[in-house]
C-alpha cells in the first residue's frame, strides 16, 4: 500500500504479528493474528490492542490514536507477509461492530484498484458473497491470493 507502516515482528509461522502504534495517547501494542477456521483453508484475521495482562487480543476498545491510516497499512502488510507464506488459503476478515467493518471497507475502497493487483476480494451481502464493489455496505470479506 501507499501509506507508512510500523515495523512489524511475528512468529515463525507468519500466523502472529505485532507493532506499536505510537500517538498522541501513547505507545500502544497492536495484534494482528490468522487463526484456522473449521474449514480448510480459511482463517480469521483477528486485530485489535495487546491486552497486557493475558496476551491477547482486544479488538473492542478504541485507541483514537491518531494513526488510523498507518495502523489500517501495517495490517495489510501482514495480509501480503501471510499470504506470501500461505498463498493457497482464504482470510476472512469481519469487524467487531458496524463501525468497524465500515472502516475495513473504506479501507478496501481506498485502495482497491492496488489490492486487486494482488488479491481476489468478495464481500458479504445479505448472506451472499459477491465481488466487492465500491459503495456497496458489507458484512464481512473475504481476501485470497492471486495465483
Amino acid at each position: 500500500m501507499k501509506y507508512e507502516k510500523y515495523q512489524l515482528e511475528s512468529d515463525r509461522k507468519l500466523l502472529l504479528f505485532e507493532f506499536t502504534s505510537v500517538g498522541p495517547k501513547g505507545r500502544i501494542k497492536k495484534l494482528v493474528q490468522y487463526t484456522e477456521t473449521n474449514l480448510k483453508d480459511f482463517f480469521n484475521l483477528g486485530f485489535g490492542d495487546k491486552d497486557e495482562a493475558n496476551g491477547e487480543i482486544n479488538d473492542t476498545v478504541i485507541t483514537n490514536n491518531g494513526d488510523s491510516q498507518k495502523v489500517l497499512a501495517t495490517v495489510a502488510s501482514t495480509v501480503y507477509a501471510f499470504t506470501d507464506k500461505h498463498p493457497d488459503t482464504w482470510i476472512y476478515v469481519q469487524g467487531s461492530n458496524i463501525a468497524r467493518t465500515r472502516l475495513y471497507r473504506i479501507g478496501i475502497t481506498n485502495n482497491l484498484k492496488e489490492i486487486k493487483k494482488d488479491f481476489h476480494v468478495f464481500g458479504l451481502k445479505d448472506d451472499k458473497w459477491q465481488e466487492f464493489r465500491s459503495g456497496t455496505e458489507y458484512q464481512a470479506f473475504l481476501i485470497r491470493r492471486k495465483k
